[in-house]
């Protein structure tokens, strides 16, 4: 078995006294690991760090085995990712992200997301709606989708400004009013009519985090990453 792609890191752990299986999310056969023989040297550690993007080949006698890459580099983000703590906390957050997504499965689109992501940090005012948008992506993916479209009460597709948390479905202004303590804020820029501002940033994570905890982290018994809420804290 064998295969040539593009992959974004992830991460690695150390494996023997000289390798080191690494953790890819890659164009077209998702997120998969491998073995990089030599991957601690001074040559390759550079390559293999959180953010950058390489060229990968993967090789294995059997397709369920765990195989081993050759690597090149493509693009090197890494060292101005961690020149501040947008740059480490974002990265970070979108490797948890990606971990979500069961290994070796195809999820179309989600590969340019990360490195439309990566490319913008550290630049966090562009980077954290863009986040916000991969956190609802990711939900999608999982088949916990919110559904944006329309009012859940009344099918107006103007005026949606909730989120009702048992439908997962958007609620208009009129509709939600004598409701709206118990519905989640639904920001404008992510139905196209308001701009992202810092509040509304940290609103969309706010509804986003709460479909993700409810779904996804508490059911596998996992904690909502710190590296999210030092992010969404640099946000606001």
């Amino acid at each position: 078995m064998q295969w040539t792609d593009d992959g974004i890191v992830l991460g690695t752990r150390s494996h023997g006294e000289s390798s080191v299986i690494l953790e890819l999310y890659t164009r077209a056969h998702g997120r998969h690991l491998g073995l990089v023989r030599g991957g601690r040297s001074r040559r390759q550690q550079p390559v293999l760090q959180p953010g950058n993007t390489v060229h990968a080949s993967w090789f294995a006698r059997l397709d369920e085995h765990l195989g081993n890459y050759t690597i090149e580099p493509a693009i090197s983000r890494a060292a101005r990712l961690m020149e501040g703590r947008a740059g480490v906390a974002g990265i970070t957050h979108l490797a948890a992200l990606a971990r979500l997504m069961p290994e070796r499965e195809v999820h179309g689109g989600l590969f340019e997301a990360l490195e439309l992501i990566a490319d913008a940090l550290p630049e966090i005012a562009v980077a954290a709606p863009l986040m916000v948008r991969f956190e609802l992506e990711v939900l999608q993916e999982l088949g916990f989708g919110l559904d944006l479209s329309e009012c859940a009460a009344s099918g107006a597709t103007d005026g949606l400004v909730y989120v009702s948390p048992k439908s997962s479905r958007a609620v208009s202004r009129e509709a939600g009013e004598p409701w709206k303590d118990k519905l989640l804020a639904l920001p404008g820029f992510l139905t196209g009519s308001g701009v992202a501002e810092s509040a509304d940033i940290v609103a969309g994570f706010r509804l986003t985090g709460y479909f993700l905890s409810r779904h996804v982290f508490e059911p596998r018994g996992l904690a909502m990453p710190d590296a999210r809420e030092t992010f969404v804290r640099l946000v606001g």
